[in-house]
């Protein structure tokens, strides 16, 4: 017998973070993000302080400058959720956690607060970048446009390897 249907892709889907402005990584203002040295994604110039989570997972990690998360898909993916550019220099003061370590989350559920204005006054851009720190797991990744976007919203499915 011919087997036509075999193992399926694996696929992991991603929503917005945070309502903004949807750029492609190529365009963040970061040459580490931007040359996507730390792996392949995408950035959203927020309008909103509240930050969501771009996929469902465990959230394996919460940089104590609270400026990042780390989230690790059911699929394997390693998904770091960096808030704003340089702003580990901030130490923690313009971010709040609304999860903790170990949290098993939903795509679109809040995840944390940063304060933009506190942000910008502090003289950091505030723009919220989505990488998969283990791209080497991916088969292909959606074209990102910039585009206005609401948190929540599909940003694309990212393929995976079988």
């Amino acid at each position: 017998m011919f087997k036509l249907f075999g193992k399926k892709t694996p696929i992991e889907s991603f929503v917005a973070p945070v309502t903004g402005q949807l750029i492609p990584l190529t365009n963040v203002d970061d040459e580490v993000f931007s040359q996507k040295i730390m792996g392949e994604g995408f950035g959203v110039r927020p309008s909103e302080d509240e930050i969501h989570s771009p996929v469902s997972g465990v959230v394996k990690s919460i940089f104590p400058t609270k400026h990042a998360v780390g989230i690790t898909t059911e699929n394997g993916l390693e998904v770091l959720v960096h808030m704003g550019l340089d702003t580990v220099e901030l130490e923690g003061v313009p971010f709040s956690e609304l999860v903790e370590e170990g949290d098993k989350i939903k795509a679109d559920q809040p995840l944390m607060q940063m304060d933009l204005k506190k942000v910008e006054e502090m003289g950091k851009q505030t723009t919220v970048v989505v990488v998969i720190t283990n791209s080497d797991k991916l088969q292909d990744t959606p074209i990102i446009t910039m585009q206005t976007i609401t948190h929540g919203d599909s940003v694309g499915q990212f393929n995976l390897h079988k």
